[in-house]
């Protein structure tokens, strides 16, 4: 039987919550950056947020081990118990808190636990509200929009090192606020909220026990300027905060898809909602994380070291571009560079076309502004590099920017 033409069938429509839902712009950008090097084009790119180291070698013989030991089949939803407590013992020991095995749930990755902590604490298209960072990781709204809550952004201010200002939290809480999203260290900025900062956010919550908060911190290794420090470890909000970690950025384990949650009340909740999509965790790769928190942490330290190198070295080039400022990041492996004085001297209307004259005239990738939500009022234009890229790509990638600005001042 011969099938019918696609060009003359009819589909179904499609759900809103499908039409609308928000995407990860690196990807999108990435798709594009890899079809110019495809066409043969020349591009240096900081686009993507994943260290270019490869996964450290006694990891990867832990998950070679895993196969050949003949652990391929399901685990427990919420993970094995090894690695659950593992992690509950890393967690735990890097912040000071009482984690218990039973606490933690390993997923696919960090990234889902966003949706199921939304998802648990908001009931779809009741008005719930979940405020969250702007700039941020776009995954953060899109998902509160998909699961029917109200999205309410809190501004990262430059002025303040990408921190948000308490009064501005105080006065977005109100009776239908549910969860806040932290994120620190912080993607896009690398901005780390201070001792200060999370002080005076923990003296709000306290004053209101309805809201949830979940704390992202899956950078937390990647802090420079002093000890990682976290929402949890304040009076009373231990127990509502949902921590979220995980083996990603630490140990280069980007693609082996394991993050870990952990919260005593919502644990039951998150492994319900793993059982109803995932099933599980990659069990090689679950084996193979138990290997990166256990085992030596010499190669994590050696890219901790690289990316502070890194992070040094390209803030002191953007800083010497003509229209470019940009502040020292605290952690992760982020710069995000004001580029409104650049704009004007390039004759760009904003950073999104700024961004795009960077890939296709000088053969840099970087992201916009606009990629991590809405422009903060009065801050200016900004772009974000990914610095998990070698020195002399840095020093490449600077140079091209430069040769730019100066071939294209208006």
């Amino acid at each position: 039987m011969n099938a019918p033409h696609t060009s003359a069938v009819t589909l179904p429509p499609l759900s809103r919550r499908a039409e609308q839902l928000g995407t990860e712009n690196a990807f999108v950008v990435l798709a594009e950056v890899n079809a110019l090097a495809r066409s043969g084009k020349d591009i240096v790119s900081f686009c993507i947020g994943q260290p270019d180291f490869p996964t450290p070698v006694h990891i990867q013989d832990a998950a070679m081990a895993a196969v050949r030991g003949g652990r391929h089949g399901y685990t427990p939803s919420a993970g094995i118990d090894e690695l659950r407590a593992a992690a509950a013992r890393d967690m735990g020991a890097r912040r000071g808190l009482d984690i218990r095995a039973d606490d933690v749930v390993v997923g696919s990755g960090a990234k889902p636990f966003i949706a199921y902590t939304i998802a648990s604490v908001t009931d779809h298209g009741a008005g719930d509200e979940v405020i969250y960072p702007v700039p941020g990781f776009p995954i953060y709204e899109s998902q509160i929009v998909a699961n029917g809550a109200v999205p309410v952004p809190i501004y990262l201010r430059e002025s303040r090192n990408f921190a948000f200002d308490p009064a501005e939290l105080e006065a977005k809480i109100g009776p239908k606020t549910r969860l806040l999203i932290l994120n620190t260290p912080q993607n896009p900025t690398g901005g780390i909220l201070s001792r200060a900062d999370l002080d005076a956010i923990a003296d709000i919550l306290v004053r209101h026990p309805q809201v949830w908060v979940y704390a992202d911190e899956i950078y937390s290794r990647l802090a420079y300027d002093g000890p990682f420090d976290s929402i949890a470890t304040r009076p009373g909000l231990f127990e509502r905060t949902i921590i979220s970690d995980g083996a990603s950025k630490t140990w280069a384990m980007t693609g082996w898809r394991i993050g870990y949650t952990a919260n005593r009340a919502l644990a039951p909740v998150f492994t319900r909602w793993i059982t109803n999509t995932d099933s599980c965790a990659s069990q090689i790769s679950q084996w193979a994380a138990v290997a990166a928190i256990e085992g030596p942490q010499d190669d994590a330290e050696a890219m901790r070291a690289s990316f502070l190198e890194r992070r040094d070295l390209i803030v002191g080039l953007l800083n010497a571009l003509p229209g470019v400022s940009c502040r020292t990041p605290g952690g992760a492996f982020y710069a995000w560079p004001n580029v409104t004085q650049a704009c004007k001297l390039t004759g760009c209307a904003d950073s999104e076309v700024f961004r795009k004259r960077l890939l296709h005239d000088a053969g840099v990738a970087v992201l916009a502004d606009i990629h991590f939500g809405r422009r903060v009022p009065g801050d200016g234009q900004h772009i974000r590099f990914s610095y998990a890229a070698s020195n002399a790509a840095i020093e490449q990638g600077i140079e091209r920017i430069a040769a730019f600005i100066r071939r294209s001042r208006a």
